[in-house]
């Protein structure tokens, strides 16, 4: 039974040969997108995107290439190169378009009234800016010979309405002209106050201000329209927004995505978030005695025995704990990855001047069929030993090689700078399919 399974699986990494790029989109808070590539399988070899065929510009960064962002798995949106740039020797970066999924213009916009039969084919919207044009020509039109049954009306006149004298003839047709601009006067004044409140008025998209009162000195203030500039009090915010991090794909023959989150209750959740946390506190006390071991104590011959036993060692404490749960492989045996900065305890047996240093944890274990966690990877490092253990900061799960399984992507940072790391999840441990160099190396 096992013989054809792994036969099946080494098939589809076998058809899966590439040109298939892997990247990461960086999206700031002002809005502005850029492509960091990572990198890219080419008959079934892993190579480093920024570098590879980049003569003078990487393969992976050329113009209108197009990559896909997703989120464990799940499409966010389009990004289309436009621009490679470098910043330093070898750092390579994309500059394009983002466009986000679902942000595509409808279909039913691009043949907007046909029956108008006019040249611009934009939204009905932007023909509304016409409705002014006939205003030119209404005082041409009043200067025909009036009928009788103009005489009717009562605009002014104080004749009876069985009079012929010669008098109101003339004042019926001239009167229209005024009579023309007191209609617009009370439409600019009079209802200037209701115009204000609408969010949707004219005067904002026309970009006229004749109709705007003196109560309100910016247009929109009162209906909350977010103006531009904006003041340095609302910059605040943004600039302490994080930028966010989606991966992006780019295979013309790739196939399609799929998601790889694994869905777990809020108890199971708690269960294996403790039972990771005991898996981290396990290792970053065995990494500790590695590093400094405990000093040896004199034994005296008149204590006790019972005093004699060595004390359990007090437990650490763990920082910006992230824990993550990810069905790689759509067989519902769920992956778990938690990173977190860890403080040694004081009572722990180590110099003072070691427990006050964070340490850095990494563990990804599995379930098995027994329900207990078993170990995969187990990373503990600090910043002085950043050369001997890297520091992995999980990004996502992603398909990396095309075969529809879920690969981790990390960025590994070392002591001469950040790099990236792409791993498949086996059954005892994690197998590296891309570790990247650093810049400094």
């Amino acid at each position: 039974m096992a013989q054809p399974a792994s036969s099946q699986l080494a098939k589809k990494s076998k058809d899966a040969k590439g040109p298939r790029a892997l990247g990461l989109i960086e999206i700031s808070s002002d809005g502005k997108a850029r492509l960091v590539p990572i990198a890219i399988m080419v008959d079934g070899k892993f190579y480093d995107a920024g570098a590879y065929k980049a003569s003078p510009v990487p393969l992976a960064l050329w113009n209108d290439t197009v990559y896909e962002g997703e989120k464990t798995g799940v499409p966010q949106g389009l990004f289309t190169v436009a621009e490679a740039m470098r910043t330093g020797s070898n750092n390579w970066f994309g500059a394009g378009n983002w466009r986000p999924a679902g942000s595509e213009p409808k279909p039913r916009k691009v043949a907007a009234k046909p029956k108008m039969g006019d040249e611009d084919e934009g939204p009905p919207m932007l023909r509304r800016s016409d409705a002014t044009k006939p205003d030119t020509p209404k005082p041409a039109e009043p200067t025909s010979t009036p009928s009788p049954d103009d005489k009717k009306p009562t605009g002014g006149g104080t004749a009876a309405p069985g009079s012929t004298t010669p008098a109101n003839p003339p004042t019926q047709t001239t009167s229209p002209a005024p009579s023309t601009a007191s209609d617009q006067a009370p439409d600019a004044s009079a209802p200037s106050d209701a115009n204000d409140d609408d969010p949707n008025r004219p005067i904002l998209k026309r970009g006229k201000t004749g109709t705007q009162s003196a109560a309100h000195p910016e247009v929109g203030a009162s209906t909350g329209v977010i103006r531009r500039p904006v003041t340095a009090s609302s910059k605040a915010p943004a600039a302490k927004a994080t930028t966010q991090s989606i991966p992006a794909i780019s295979d013309a023959a790739g196939p399609d995505p799929r998601p790889y989150s694994y869905d777990i209750k809020p108890d199971e959740e708690e269960k294996y978030r403790k039972g990771m946390l005991a898996l981290a506190s396990d290792a970053l006390l065995a990494r500790m005695k590695e590093i400094s071991p405990p000093p040896t104590t004199t034994k005296s011959p008149n204590r006790p025995i019972a005093a004699r036993r060595p004390a359990k060692p007090a437990k650490p404490t763990f920082d910006n704990v992230q824990f993550h749960a990810f069905d790689l492989w759509n067989t519902n045996e769920p992956i778990f990855v938690l990173s977190a900065t860890a403080h040694a305890p004081a009572a722990s047996g180590v110099p003072a001047d070691s427990t006050s240093q964070p340490y850095y944890v990494t563990i990804v274990a599995k379930k098995n069929i027994y329900d207990e966690l078993r170990k995969l990877y187990t990373g503990v490092t600090d910043q002085q030993h950043l050369d001997m253990t890297p520091r992995l900061e999980l990004i996502d799960a992603v398909d990396a090689d095309g075969d529809g399984r879920g690969e981790l992507l990390f960025r590994r940072i070392t002591d001469t700078g950040p790099a990236w790391g792409v791993y498949r999840a086996g059954a005892d441990q994690l197998f590296p399919l891309f570790e990247g160099t650093p810049p400094g190396q």
